[in-house]
């Protein structure tokens, strides 16, 4: 029975010893794996969020003032036209 317990206190030591093991391997994976992503993304050419939203809205406002444009040209060539035709047949 002595031997019994010894051996179970054993695998328990073992079991626990892996157990260790086996959490800091998966601490040295993850920071391994945090250090290549970040090497990745550092690699990238990326923009932050306040920069992107910034863009976003200038092209919204040209995208608007260039409607507002086209409408103005169409308008003043509609208005041209008639004038043209009026000196064509003078």
């Amino acid at each position: 029975m002595q031997s019994r317990n010894r051996l179970l206190d054993d695998l328990a030591k073992v079991a626990g010893s892996a157990a260790g093991v086996a959490a800091g391997l998966k601490d040295e994976v993850e920071g391994r794996l945090r250090q290549q992503f970040e090497r990745v993304l550092d690699g990238l050419d990326l923009v932050d969020r306040d920069e992107f939203e910034a863009v976003k809205a200038m092209a919204a406002e040209a995208r608007a003032e260039n409607d507002r444009l086209a409408a103005r040209i169409a308008k003043l060539e509609a208005a041209a036209k008639p004038r043209k035709a009026a000196k064509k047949s003078t």
